[in-house]
């Protein structure tokens, strides 16, 4: 997705659930303006490898529930 598209989604809350994910953690570690000006590719490897790393942890602790 377009990276003006996701944001306005994002705005109108019309992401899917793994998006509304991401956008979540990503306001939890403080790094949601910088996605919403320059989109997920202004972030570091590690700002990404973080959000990966906390989505994949709440995924499994989904599961376990």
């Amino acid at each position: 997705m377009n990276k003006d598209k996701e944001v306005k989604a994002y705005l109108q809350g019309e992401l899917s659930e793994e998006e509304k994910i991401k956008y979540e953690i990503a306001e939890e570690l403080g790094i949601l303006d910088k996605v919403l000006e320059g989109g997920w590719k202004s972030l570091s490897a590690k700002e990404t490898g973080r959000i990966g790393g906390l989505m994949t942890r709440k995924r499994k602790a989904k599961q376990v529930s």
